[in-house]
C-alpha cells in the first residue's frame, strides 16, 4: 500500500492533483478541500490510500493520516465505496463526521450528496461502535446539525485559485453557481468546482 506521497505538485484539476515523486507523476484523487491547500510548483505531502479494482488502480489523497484512516473505515460500511467516502470527507471534517455517526445525526449525514435516510441509518448501525473517541464530546448530546468543513464558497474559491484562476474570475463563477444552491443546503463542492471550470471556459 502507498501510505503517503511527497513531491512537487505538477498539475491540479477539479478531481485531483499530479504529484511528481522521483521523476514520476502520480495522479492523486482529492476532495476540493484538499485541493484548496495545494499550489502548482509547491512541495506537498499527502496521506494516501490505494484502491485496487479489477480494471483500475486509484490513489486517493488526504490532508493527514487521520482523514485517510476515516476514509478507509467508512468503506467498511455496506454501500459505501471510495467515491462516497471521499464525498463525505469533502463535506465534513473527520471530527464532525465521527460525531454525526456516534450521535446518529441522520439529518447531517443525509446532507451529503449520495446518502439517503436508509443509507445513513445503515452507516450509523455499522460504524457507531467502531468510529473511535470523539474528543471533548458526549455521545448523548444532540449536536443540532453539523458544520461543513469550511464555508463552501471559500472552499470553492480557494480551489479555483489553486487551479490558476484570478480572484475576480473565481468570484464571478462562484456567484453564478451559488444561484442554484438552496438556503441551508450542503452542496456537492466537487460538482460545483467542475461547473465553475466549465463556466470559466477551461476543461
Amino acid at each position: 500500500m502507498i501510505a503517503s506521497v511527497r513531491g512537487t505538485v505538477a498539475a491540479l484539476g477539479p478531481d485531483g492533483a499530479v504529484v511528481e515523486v522521483g521523476g514520476v507523476g502520480l495522479a492523486v484523487s482529492c476532495s476540493p478541500g484538499t485541493l484548496a491547500r495545494l499550489r502548482i510548483g509547491d512541495v506537498a505531502r499527502l496521506a494516501t490510500s490505494l484502491v485496487v479494482r479489477e480494471d483500475s488502480l486509484t490513489l486517493y489523497g488526504f490532508a493527514d493520516d487521520d482523514e485517510r484512516a476515516l476514509f478507509e473505515l467508512l468503506q467498511t460500511a455496506n454501500g459505501v465505496g471510495p467515491k462516497l467516502a471521499q464525498t463525505m470527507l469533502g463535506v465534513y471534517p473527520p471530527r464532525e463526521l465521527r460525531r454525526a455517526i456516534a450521535t446518529s445525526d441522520l439529518v447531517g449525514l443525509t446532507a451529503v450528496p449520495g446518502i439517503g435516510r436508509k443509507g445513513a441509518e445503515r452507516i450509523v448501525v455499522e460504524l457507531r461502535d467502531r468510529i473511535g473517541a470523539i474528543d471533548g464530546s458526549d455521545s448523548s448530546v444532540d449536536l443540532g446539525g453539523l458544520t461543513p468543513v469550511a464555508p463552501w464558497r471559500d472552499q470553492l474559491t480557494h480551489a479555483l485559485a489553486g487551479l490558476g484562476f484570478s480572484g475576480r474570475e473565481a468570484g464571478e463563477a462562484v456567484d453564478v453557481v451559488a444561484a442554484d444552491i438552496a438556503e441551508g443546503e450542503a452542496p456537492d463542492v466537487s460538482a460545483l468546482l467542475r461547473r465553475s471550470i466549465q463556466l470559466l471556459g477551461r476543461t
